[in-house]
């Protein structure tokens, strides 16, 4: 299958982590997944820790949500023309976050980045952007400049195809380093239209903020007259059901969503105060439109999975995600194998370092040939993680305290080889 998908697919994929070669590895083709396991063509059965990379927060293929989908398929795929499911969905996602006062749907985080980005400079005037180091907002040219994700495992920080032009209006700092903000601040004082950071970022690893660290960027854009966005595609309503906003109780201007809003299917959001999307077009000059934006399965995969959030699956969530975390670092040191566990509710990370990972710098000093290793020997005892090091690892609402027990004894065994 790779490689007749190889002769006709760039890599022989269609997006470049899934090719495998962060981690040595032949990629895993998949047949069907139903709870939190998959099955690949081989016929193979592995508990899934990269649920479609965040969506799948209820499992592959919950009953209730085929369902769902069926209905609406029978009704009509796409339209083109707005429906009342687009409303309904706005409505739960300003509901679950206050921050997000007007929503405009697209298909996927990057058109959501690119957007908010869009909207921030027009409100402002102002061309420059603030990112950090090892925070992805999506391909888009703006933000290909010390990306995370798949560009920070390749080793591309700046992708070629890029103008300078274009890079030269992105600035960037150090992820839960306010003096380095201030710094560009400073520097570049009545440029600066927004910052753009992943409240938890996701994409060099996982990484929380430090104490402060949100807040503190709150500040300084009201200060200097900048648009604060987050990027909640991956930490919103994994974070807790109002997103890492209502975690940290820090308002941004702007929101970009994903994943989870789309339930499994393609999607993205971008939203904020009434005066700022109100510039967004019909309703004032800022343009931006999509074939697909609002499509009815989207949105009713959304729907679902917005509306069968809870109290109770939260904290099973993060039960499970502690109950894993801190069993992989007690593997890992009863092997004499030098691990740090970054973990937050259903998200985690294992960094082969023995730095405490707070940014991109520290991040960067694990040993990604470790976890290549990591990777073939769980994958072999059927435990399918994400083919980098720099990826999130995810649980979801159909794990259970038996699919930790396994992967845990799996990871014994891969970090005894290791040591």
């Amino acid at each position: 299958m790779f490689a007749a998908s190889s002769r006709i697919l760039p890599g022989g994929v269609n997006s470049p982590v899934r090719a495998f070669k962060a981690v040595g590895a032949m990629p895993v083709f998949v047949e069907r997944g139903r709870g939190a396991h998959l099955v690949d063509a081989d016929g193979h059965t592995y508990i899934d820790y990269v649920m479609s990379w965040g969506p799948l927060i209820h499992g592959h293929a919950p009953r209730g949500l085929l369902k769902a989908l069926s209905a609406a398929a029978a009704r009509g795929t796409s339209f083109g023309a707005p429906t009342e499911l687009e409303t309904r969905l706005a409505r739960r996602v300003a509901t679950l976050m206050p921050s997000m006062e007007r929503v405009r749907f697209v298909s996927s985080g990057t058109e959501a980045a690119m957007s908010a980005a869009r909207v921030a400079r027009a409100a402002t005037g102002r061309d420059a952007l603030i990112k950090f180091e090892g925070c992805y907002h999506g391909h888009a040219d703006a933000f290909l400049v010390r990306a995370g994700s798949g560009a920070m495992t390749l080793g591309i920080p700046n992708s070629p195809g890029v103008p300078a032009a274009v890079a030269a209006h992105t600035l960037v700092a150090r992820y839960n380093d306010l003096a380095s903000v201030e710094h560009v601040l400073d520097q570049h004082r009545g440029t600066v239209a927004a910052v753009f950071v992943e409240p938890i970022a996701g994409n060099m690893g996982l990484v929380p903020p430090r104490p402060g660290f949100l807040a503190g960027l709150r500040t300084l854009c009201d200060r200097e007259g900048v648009l604060l966005v987050f990027d909640e595609v991956i930490s919103g309503f994994r974070a807790a059901a109002g997103g890492a906003q209502q975690v940290w109780n820090v308002r941004p201007d702007l929101t970009c969503l994903g994943k989870i809003i789309g339930g499994g299917l393609p999607v993205g959001a971008y939203g904020g105060r009434t005066d700022l999307m109100n510039l967004v077009a019909p309703s004032g000059p800022v343009y931006q439109a999509g074939t697909l934006s609002g499509n009815p399965l989207a949105m009713t995969a959304g729907l679902w999975s917005l509306e069968a959030l809870s109290p109770r699956l939260y904290r099973h969530l993060a039960r499970l995600g502690g109950r894993l975390a801190a069993g992989l670092a007690d593997a890992a040191r009863h092997a004499g194998v030098a691990l740090q566990v970054n973990a937050f509710g259903s998200l985690l990370t294992p960094f082969f370092t023995t730095h405490a990972v707070r940014d991109y710098e520290t991040a960067s000093t694990a040993d990604t040939s470790q976890y290549g290793a990591l990777f073939r020997s769980m994958l072999a005892q059927g435990i399918y993680l994400p083919p980098s090091q720099f990826e999130a690892w995810f649980l979801s609402g159909a794990h259970t305290d038996r699919d930790v027990d396994r992967t845990l004894t799996a990871a014994a065994r891969a970090f005894k080889a290791l040591s």
